[in-house]
């Protein structure tokens, strides 16, 4: 992963932990709307892939316990990782793109409520995704993968060659030269793995995405709301179709790109289409960036405005991430995929504490508190959600006071100690494990292995009936906390 120059070293500092009486009156424990569900409190568990999921899709009994670890420490909401919407094989990752994967859904609904007695409410993010591939071995590229054309023949002087002739003449070349030879999108494909954009209308499939998402995204919300999920999360973050159609890099000419609002059209489209399907009784918002953070990404500016849009549209709530794009992402290795969260606006969705002078801690709250008083501005009480590097009470109490969110989501310090939010408010604070951010968990999701913690993953291995990751190494969920 991309680290900044400086590589300052910064420690987490959760401050002073407060005594129970004082948490119990704390905003950051106190009850709030969000659409038709209400919560318990300002505290919820973003979307984060486990990696546990069957290779089919389902859920696993190791989701099942993933989601019940995080459900007894009680947050006030958790969202599931982002489940596939199209029924396609993707690997280990949770789909719900046809009627077979409701039963297992409805498993993980009960699970949940079981475990909080009934207090965390449970949402589950919808994504889309384009097609991407690994990166290629050179000869294999240039053997089976490229198309020959006129350019090419044309570039090499071999008008006249055997198809045979051309690629041999091309394997013979230099990187730099191929540079000069291929076109970009084929170098790209050569070099980091090919990769389709919502750019690509030339492509019928793409051309087709603003007349096909909406209702995906619709059937998906209703077998959602069928498992028993209180609501969806649309998943419009990051480097995603969504979060590529709200991009300033999508230019597309057909009304779904270009200026801003095009570029909202098809996301407020998505969410018209669920919200006729599901009704008001049931939660829907949406996650998408303060700033996608890349060279001629959408900014901050960008980000008010469409938080202006889906707000007044009647979305239930907006959570706010940053970053984490594939347009700057680190080249893979020859036989991988790229990976979104490798580059600078990587770093910026999943900070470290190897940072700038900024440090990794809270870097997303100024940005998220401007978008919230632009909503405010515009007369709208949107309920806001905001994430990233915080782990401490003071910092949580301090952003709900400082009204720069509603809502705080504790991700990577909630997978290091899912009893974050039962410890704090029984007055237990100093008993929290403290994330460290050395993004271990990162690295294990980077990889496509189950996500874990190494603050406990190593701990007490030889439990009666502990659930061991696939490489038998690493406990799958924290170790219960002794009350």
């Amino acid at each position: 992963m991309w680290k900044p120059v400086e590589r300052i070293r910064h420690k987490p500092d959760p401050g002073v932990w407060p005594e129970a009486s004082v948490a119990r009156l704390s905003p950051l424990f106190q009850p709030l709307n969000v659409g038709p569900m209400t919560l318990r409190a300002r505290t919820w568990v973003p979307a984060m892939v486990p990696w546990r999921a069957t290779e089919n899709g389902y859920v696993s009994k190791d989701v099942i316990e993933w989601y019940r670890r995080f459900a007894q420490g009680r947050p006030a909401a958790i969202v599931v990782e982002a489940t596939g919407i199209r029924d396609l094989p993707s690997g280990p990752l949770l789909r719900i793109g046809d009627d077979r994967f409701i039963d297992g859904l409805r498993q993980l609904t009960s699970a949940v409520r079981e475990a909080s007695d009934g207090q965390t409410r449970l949402l589950i993010q919808l994504i889309d995704f384009l097609t991407i591939r690994r990166r290629p071995e050179k000869g294999k590229f240039l053997d089976r993968f490229l198309q020959i054309t006129p350019a090419h023949r044309n570039a090499l002087m071999m008008n006249h060659a055997t198809e045979s002739e051309v690629r041999a003449a091309l394997f013979a070349l230099s990187d730099g030269e191929l540079r000069e030879v291929l076109a970009e999108r084929e170098f790209e494909s050569l070099k980091m793995g090919f990769r389709e954009r919502v750019t690509d209308v030339e492509h019928q499939h793409i051309a087709d995405l603003p007349a096909k998402l909406p209702q995906l995204f619709a059937t998906a919300a209703a077998r959602a709301q069928s498992a028993g999920f209180d609501g969806v999360e649309l998943h419009y973050a990051h480097a995603y179709t969504m979060a590529s159609f709200l991009s300033r890099l999508n230019r597309r000419e057909d009304g779904y790109g270009g200026n801003r609002k095009n570029r909202v059209k098809l996301p407020i489209e998505v969410y018209d289409a669920v919200r006729a399907t599901v009704g008001e009784n049931f939660a829907v918002g949406c996650r998408f960036l303060s700033e996608d953070c890349v060279d001629g990404g959408s900014d901050l500016d960008d980000a008010a405005y469409f938080a202006q849009q889906f707000a007044a549209q009647g979305m239930d709530f907006l959570s706010l991430s940053r970053g984490g794009k594939f347009e700057d992402a680190k080249q893979p290795r020859v036989g991988a995929a790229a990976y979104p969260y490798t580059g600078p606006s990587g770093y910026e969705c999943m900070p470290q504490y190897l940072s700038d002078e900024k440090g990794p801690f809270g870097r997303n709250v100024e940005p998220v508190k401007q978008i919230r008083q632009a909503i405010r501005a515009a007369g709208l009480h949107t309920p806001i959600v905001v994430a990233g590097g915080i782990h401490g009470f003071a910092q949580a109490e301090a952003i709900i006071k400082g009204e720069s969110a509603d809502l705080v989501a504790f991700a990577r310090q909630a997978l290091a100690d899912p009893d974050w939010f039962t410890k704090v408010r029984a007055g237990r604070g100093a008993e929290v494990r403290v994330c460290e951010y050395t993004n271990y968990c990162e690295g294990l999701d980077q990889k496509h292995k189950q996500v874990t913690c190494q603050l406990w993953d190593r701990e007490s291995l030889d439990e009666p009936s502990v659930r061991l990751s696939n490489d038998g190494r690493r406990r799958l969920v924290a170790p219960a906390w002794p009350r």
